[in-house]
This record gives C-alpha cells, sequence and structure tokens, in this order.
C-alpha cells in the first residue's frame, strides 16, 4: 500500500509518498481502508520532531482518518467489517489503510460524509473539551478566539456560538476575520503577524478591551502562543480562563506569563490536552462526540473542510497549514 512517509525530521519538502507494508490486525484493532484523513498542527511539529510524543522514524502523519472496516481483531466489540467510521490515532493516518484500535474509532453517523468525519475528531474534540470541561463556558460569556481561521478556531467560533457565548474572531488577515464572521462570529479584528514589539502588544491589549466595552473577555482560545498570549492575558476579565491550547507561533516561542497577571485578574491559565483527557475519561469524550454529532445534525456545527488535496500532494498539504494558508480544515483524500 501507499502511505506519506518521513523518513527524516525536517520541513513537508523531506516527506515522501511510498510503499509500506500492509498492516497486519491484531486482538482488539481493526483495519481501515482510510477514504479521507485531515492535517493538524500537531503533524507540523512531528516532521520536525518538535512535538511532546515523537514515533521513531520513519512514519507516517496523520493524526485522524475516515473510511471502511476491512478486517476485525479478536476481542473487537461493537464493531464489524464494512461499517463507516473514523480514528483519531495521533500517527498513521495519510495511508491507504491503517491498523486502529476499538477505543480510537467510532461509527459515522449517517448524516456525514467522510470528509466531514476526518475532520470533525481532532479539532471539534479539543475545542468542546476545552469550553466544556476546562472553561466552563456560560451563555452569554464572551469568548475569544485566536487564530480563528484555522482548523480549532473555526471549531470553537462554531461551538462558542452553540453554547450561548459572544465571539470574537481574531486572525492575521482581513479575508481570514471574513471567514470567521461568515461561520458565526459576533465581531472580529486583524492583528499584526510575526513576533509583537511591546507598542504592538500594547495595541493588541487595548483592541481587545476596546471591543468588550472594557471589560475584557470571559474566555481567551490561544493555539499560537508566542508574543501574542501575554498581552491577550492582560485583557482579560475578572476570573477569566485563559486555555493554553498550542503554539503555533512556533516551540521556540513559548511564552513565559507574569504570574502576578493571574492575581490582578483573579483569573486562571488552563491547560488543554485533550488527548491525554480521553484515555482518563473515555465516558465524559463520549458525551461530548454525542454532543457534537447533536449539534451537527442541528446544523449548529459545520466541519466541512474547505482546503482538499490527494495522497499524491500530502506532503503540500502539511506545507499549506505550515505556511498558515489554511482557512479551516485541511483534508486528504486517498
Amino acid at each position: 500500500m501507499r502511505a506519506l512517509q518521513c523518513i527524516e525530521l525536517g520541513g513537508p519538502e523531506k516527506l515522501i509518498v511510498a510503499e509500506v507494508p500492509d498492516p497486519v490486525v491484531t486482538e482488539e484493532h481493526v483495519i481501515i481502508e482510510v477514504k479521507s484523513a485531515s492535517v493538524n498542527f500537531p503533524d507540523v511539529l512531528m516532521i520536525q520532531g518538535l512535538y511532546q510524543f515523537q514515533p521513531p522514524l520513519p512514519f507516517t502523519p496523520g493524526g485522524e482518518s475516515a473510511g471502511v472496516i476491512t478486517e476485525i481483531g479478536e476481542g473487537v466489540k461493537n464493531f464489524k467489517i464494512g461499517d463507516k467510521v473514523f480514528a483519531a490515532t495521533g500517527v498513521g493516518g495519510i495511508s491507504e489503510r491503517i491498523l486502529a484500535h476499538q477505543s480510537s474509532i467510532r461509527i459515522i453517523p449517517d448524516e456525514m460524509d467522510f470528509e466531514i468525519a476526518a475532520a470533525l475528531s481532532v479539532t471539534y474534540g479539543t475545542s468542546i473539551h476545552a469550553l466544556r470541561q476546562r472553561a466552563n463556558i456560560q451563555p452569554g460569556e464572551t469568548l475569544l478566539v485566536l487564530g480563528a481561521s484555522g482548523g480549532v478556531g473555526l471549531a470553537t467560533v462554531q461551538l462558542g456560538k452553540a453554547m450561548g457565548a459572544k465571539v470574537i474572531a481574531a486572525a492575521s488577515t482581513q479575508e481570514k476575520v471574513n471567514i470567521c464572521i461568515d461561520n458565526g462570529a459576533d465581531e472580529g479584528f486583524v492583528y499584526p503577524s510575526g513576533n509583537l514589539n511591546r507598542d504592538q502588544q500594547k495595541e493588541l491589549s487595548n483592541k481587545i478591551k476596546e471591543l468588550t466595552g472594557g471589560m475584557g473577555p470571559n474566555v481567551i482560545y490561544d493555539p499560537v502562543g508566542g508574543s501574542y498570549a501575554e498581552p491577550c492575558l492582560r485583557s482579560i476579565a475578572w476570573e477569566g480562563r485563559y486555555l493554553v491550547i498550542g503554539f503555533a507561533a512556533g516551540a521556540d516561542q513559548i511564552p513565559k506569563m507574569p504570574l502576578n497577571l493571574t492575581l490582578l485578574k483573579g483569573c486562571q491559565i488552563i491547560g488543554v490536552f485533550w488527548g491525554a483527557w480521553t484515555g482518563l475519561f473515555p465516558e465524559e469524550n463520549q458525551k461530548n462526540f454525542n454532543d457534537l454529532f447533536k449539534m451537527f445534525k442541528e446544523g449548529k456545527i459545520n466541519p466541512t473542510p474547505s482546503d482538499k488535496f490527494t495522497l499524491e500532494t500530502s506532503a503540500e498539504a502539511i506545507a499549506h497549514l505550515k505556511n498558515r494558508k489554511a482557512k479551516g480544515k485541511v483534508i486528504i483524500n486517498l
């Protein structure tokens, strides 16, 4: 079978599509014939050796995929050959076939196609967990989303609105802000790209305060980090919750927050590690997905991907995300 392969650490230009051995079914696992896979920022980090969990070389990127079960291992329950499923496996998804543990897969609802199913798991799973279990966001609260036009960003914009929040979207261009408005954001603004100087940071803080009537956002969703983090924290509301999602600005720019701000604001800085949480609380995670399916059926969320690639151009898909050209979810159809 063919798969995208990372044979040496580096940028997307080092990735190749190659023939690899077919997976062999094992106990409590299934083999899925992949129809669609998706790209997430951990893929960008992983191929460079910058992610917190690093698979040995060579490996196939792709943390989530969707397809049809073709083989069933001993001990597998509630699944059968021919089931349409999506899987969150962490790696291996950009491949014609994948071996997945039964705990990592779910049946695709009738209302969803393979592309939407592949786009749902990581971004919407992360974001609903962040807003619900970590921030406990309430109707009427204000939610600020950084990097709002990306995969997790747009998911959070949609989920924030579905949960009754006022959503402010921040992105690097007006085109991206407009996409966020089209996806339900109440307001949006453009922030500068790159490493912000002190004047730009102060301007960012002031802009957020202006849009919130001086009160600041109750919840800040930050998948960006870097020089954006501190000015956003400075703008937060009393008893606000600052959600640390990731560091798209670069692993070499992980911010160091002044802890006196948490005292002055009575606020919390909250880490969000959805992957670890799913292993600890699988039943709560399933409840989240049941709610996501319901929201999708009711038209409250829309995981439709914006950028589509093929297996042959899958390295370009990762480059597309790395270069911040994505406006929503990036999908690879096999």
